[in-house]
């Protein structure tokens, strides 16, 4: 197998692939059809035979192929904004990290990756990383999405173990959405339970979230909780199954430790003479009597489903507000069967697969340790390699900082925008500027990030990858390649260097840096070693084993099934009609020193920083039905963007009058950190008190629309996961003295761009649709600027 997929330009075959959305993993089914002048159609419908999604997809997923496109997408490497070849670029990374490694030392070089990375590109980039260059000074954005579900599955399982399965949702009595918009964030995950509430009307639905989402349509109770509660609600509900007998006795007793203290810390919060319902909703904010309901349906079903997503997890409490809910789960022995279990819903396509491969800086790969002896020398061993990491990297958002600082004086950024996605992001920003070195590996040409960038390196993109992912369920499934990665305008260009895979281009790299042990000829060159590393000292010691697959030929992998770790050696593979589901722990047979489950003992602390009189609202941000990440891929889809075309604000109308706020206006936000512009939309879902703002729209896609200018860097303390959902901000009206759409054939320059006030552009059919204003005191800026001869977009 070669790095570039060759295939005949008139394809009439129809190619299983992957979603490259969210963690569902949901199959598809694409077909590239070629008319007579050399364009090229991409069709995606759902794969029936895939067990995540049985040919259900949403808007998303159904619009992959219109992102196929040439607009945007980066074909060459450049280093200082010229243009150059892939040998002269990869010469320049390889010097430029060796030069900077000998005179500073490992720990002045970084990786930053993501959950969009392929298996086998995660694995190259932590293997050299963390098993050559020395340094754990890798990191993924998956660090602010699903690192906090991480943390507390190691305090309480050993280990990073989802134990249950999406079959679940078919055979549960009651399930629990908490901190998750499913509707929106994984539709076809709703879509099931929607079908399973619709089988057996007896299916109970609780929707615990501040908002009054989508969702709650399917919703029989809705708990309105306060932002940042979660641990007080569910310490609640563990007191109210001791207090009424629900606790079981033979399952805590046989395969769990640290019930007493968990209980007694419970009772600290909410009650110790009795569950004191006043006091619960006082730090909740959920009226009394839905307490008692939740608790009761909770307490008197026997099989219960909780899913929990970045509602949870994104919180400076956000390890305790897993721990919180998975302790309830152990007292009552509902972990592991069949419609039974705590369930962390991921957020990005691989969030799973990089933490097998130990894509996070606090993990070796395969779900080995630092600190761990054995561990340690059987990975260096397997690597061949004397210059293993010792101890865990910088984190996130401390990784941003030490840039900042200049101890890191080298990144290398892959498939991920962190000037728009980390907290206080303006700080982000000018770290990279001022880095002496920062290289970005993407598939797109403008990006906030790739603005920041010395050296660019075009990557293939997700219709030209090859290789696995593996979805929230523990499921494996075959990415494959659609397109060439040199045919992607209306022709193929020979003249272009092309993009290139990125563990190609990282393997590359490990070779000019003098690295062994890089010469992979294929994806499954690095799929058999990594899953050859989960069998290093294993035999049942650890949940993630593919032993199964470590000699899978070239022909296998590239036909292989969806496939549900662990896979033993010795297990045969599934056909793909009949996948089978395994679950973790109804019989105990945990990954903790004593094999037995950890009750974590977690009391309810408020939110780390505070409402006060200056910023008196509370921002929450999250995802919007129809778009992605920081849109360089769904903001391609011309359909996609009419669901919600600009950046906006909800607020209560409560609130709105208080702050002198109509709909349709363009409110600014601020706080310490930075500024934003939004529309204001009127909803009587928002709490008063609360806000509201996508997390999407970038300095490329509009003028201040960055919601991540805001959000304060405060991150859990265990899982270095930022507070995403509780950012304190003032608002009030922009006044604007005009405003008017601009519909273009081609983007405008952002120079031009920058002398309005407020813009927003999105794509329409045949060009792209602008909508702008410009406020009352613009007007003396204005008319120096057009003195000056400077570019503005009012002297057309």
């Amino acid at each position: 197998m070669s790095n570039t997929l060759k295939i005949t330009p008139k394809n009439d075959h129809w190619t299983k692939s992957t979603c490259a959305y969210c963690g569902v993993g949901c199959g598809i089914e694409a077909k590239v059809d070629w008319d007579s002048e050399g364009n090229k159609n991409v069709t995606v419908r759902g794969d029936e035979s895939h067990p995540a999604n049985y040919g259900r997809l949403c808007s998303k997923g159904l619009a992959l192929g219109d992102t196929v496109i040439s607009d945007g997408r980066m074909d060459t490497p450049s280093i200082n904004g010229q243009a150059t070849t892939w040998d002269k670029a990869l010469d320049h990374v390889a010097t430029s990290f060796s030069n900077t490694i000998k005179k500073y030392g490992p720990d002045s070089v970084a990786f930053y990756v993501s959950g969009q990375l392929l298996t086998e590109d995660y694995y190259v980039a932590n293997k050299l990383m963390k098993g050559y260059i020395g340094s754990a000074n890798i990191d993924t954005n998956s660090r602010l999405c699903m690192s906090s579900s991480v943390a507390g599955h190691k305090r309480a399982f050993g280990t990073d173990t989802v134990p249950n399965c999406y079959e679940d949702i078919e055979h549960t009595d009651m399930i629990v959405l908490t901190g998750s918009n499913l509707a929106w964030c994984h539709p076809v995950l709703y879509q099931r339970l929607k079908a399973a509430k619709a089988a057996k009307p007896s299916l109970k639905v609780i929707v615990i979230d501040p908002r009054e989402t989508d969702t709650c349509e399917l919703a029989d109770l809705h708990l309105a909780i306060q932002p940042g509660s979660d641990v007080a609600l569910f310490n609640g509900l563990l007191n109210y199954l001791d207090e009424h007998g629900h606790i079981n006795d033979d399952y805590v007793s046989q395969y769990t430790e640290g019930f007493e203290q968990a209980l007694s810390v419970a009772k600290d919060d909410t009650g110790t003479n009795g569950l004191d319902y006043l006091a619960t909703s006082r730090s909740t904010g959920i009226p009394i009597p839905y307490l008692e309901t939740f608790y009761e349906w909770f307490a008197n079903t026997q099989k219960v489903m909780t899913y929990y997503s970045q509602g949870v997890n994104q919180s400076s409490a956000g390890t305790d507000k897993v721990n919180s809910i998975i302790n309830c789960h152990l007292a009552t022995g509902r972990i592991g069967l069949k419609g039974s279990g705590p369930f962390s819903v991921t957020g990005q396509p691989n969030a799973m697969g990089g933490r097998e491969v130990g894509g996070l800086a606090n993990m070796l790969a395969a779900h080995m340790e630092f600190g761990n002896t054995d561990d340690h020398n059987a990975i260096s061993t397997f690597w061949d390699t004397d210059n293993l990491a010792t101890k865990p990297g910088l984190r996130a958002v401390d990784m941003f900082d030490a840039v900042a600082e200049g101890k890191i004086k080298a990144i290398w950024i892959m498939a991920t925008n962190p000037v728009v996605s980390l907290p206080n992001a303006n700080k982000v920003k000018e770290a990279l500027k001022n880095c002496p070195l920062v290289v970005v590996s993407d598939c797109v040409t403008d990006t906030d990030t790739v603005r920041c960038a010395d050296v660019v390196l075009p990557a293939k993109g997700w219709a030209e990858k090859s290789g696995t992912v593996t979805n929230s369920e523990r499921r494996i499934s075959r990415q494959r390649a659609l397109i060439a990665s040199d045919y992607y305008g209306n022709e193929p260009n020979p003249k272009l260097t092309g993009p290139k895979s990125d563990w190609w281009i990282m393997s590359q790299v490990a070779l000019r840096m003098n690295f062994a042990g890089f010469n992979f000829t294929c994806e499954a060159d690095i799929f058999r070693e990594y899953a050859a590393m989960t069998t290093l000292n294993n035999e049942g010691a650890r949940d993630l084993d593919l032993g199964a697959l470590t000699r899978i030929s070239n022909e296998e992998y590239d036909q292989l099934s969806p496939q549900q770790w662990p896979l033993e050696s010795g297990a045969s593979l599934d056909s793909g009609e009949k996948i089978s589901q395994k679950r973790f722990f109804a019989e105990g047979n945990f990954y903790t020193p004593s094999k037995k489950g950890q009750f974590v003992a977690v009391g309810y602390r408020a939110p780390a920083s505070n409402i006060s009189k200056e910023f008196p609202m509370i921002l929450n941000s999250g995802r919007i039905r129809d778009q992605w990440h920081t849109m360089t891929r769904t903001g391609l889809a011309n359909q996609l963007s009419g669901h919600k075309p600009e950046p906006y604000v909800q607020i209560n109308p409560q609130d709105a009058r208080c702050f002198n706020l109509k709909e349709g206006d363009i409110a600014e936000l601020n706080n310490t950190y930075g500024i934003a512009k939004a529309r204001v939309q009127f909803s009587s879902e928002m709490n008063p008190g609360q806000l509201f703002m996508p997390i999407h729209w970038t300095d490329v896609e509009s003028s201040q629309g960055k919601v991540c200018s805001l959000v304060s860097p405060e991150v859990d303390p265990v899982s270095a996961q930022p507070e995403l959902k509780f950012t304190p901000v003032a608002i009030k009206a922009w006044n604007y003295a005009c405003e008017g759409l601009l519909l273009t054939r081609t983007a405008i320059d952002t120079d031009m761009l920058n002398s309005i006030d407020y813009w927003v552009r999105r794509r329409v059919n045949g060009g792209f649709l602008y909508y702008l204003a410009q406020s009352a005191d613009s007007s003396t800026d204005t008319e120096q600027r057009q003195a000056n001869a400077e570019p503005s977009l009012l002297n057309i």
